[in-house]
């Protein structure tokens, strides 16, 4: 039993409702940009580090390029994607803005991917994900 992944938790409500814990190593995150309908996807892992788990931003991409969202100088086009090193590399977690008038994250692991609201429904405004620890009884461990 994997006690190590990430913590989903509404922003609104994360100091009155537990997270959601998901036990991953490596899964990437999906979303088309709203106004220019150009996928973007981001690969994460979480590790283990002084003790503490961690989230590492490994790898982004990008499908093509569009006004406001060029791909940095350093990206590499590969396959119609371009490919670049995100340059927070190890981001203590992340804000994911979440409306209900565009499509959600898709949450990808082992090339499978669902909807986010398939492990934690959306309500309008920003969900927390974070690197934790699988909870023993009580909240997850960040």
């Amino acid at each position: 039993m994997m006690d190590l992944g990430v913590c989903l938790a509404l922003a609104l409500s994360a100091q009155t409702l537990s997270p959601v814990f998901e036990p991953v190593e490596r899964f990437t995150l999906a979303w088309t940009h709203s106004i220019e309908k150009v996928r973007w996807e981001e690969d994460y892992a979480v590790e283990r580090r002084d003790g503490k788990p961690v989230l590492l931003a490994l790898k982004a991409r990008v499908r093509g390029s569009a006004a406001g969202m060029e791909p940095p100088d350093d990206a590499v086009l590969r396959g119609g994607w371009y490919e670049y090193q995100p340059q927070t590399w190890s981001p203590k977690g992340l804000r994911l803005t979440r409306s209900a008038y565009t499509a959600d994250y898709e949450w990808c692991v082992n090339g499978q991917c669902q909807p986010m609201a398939n492990l934690l429904p959306s309500d309008g405004d920003i969900t927390l994900l974070t690197p934790c620890t699988r909870p023993a009884s009580g909240p997850a461990t960040q």
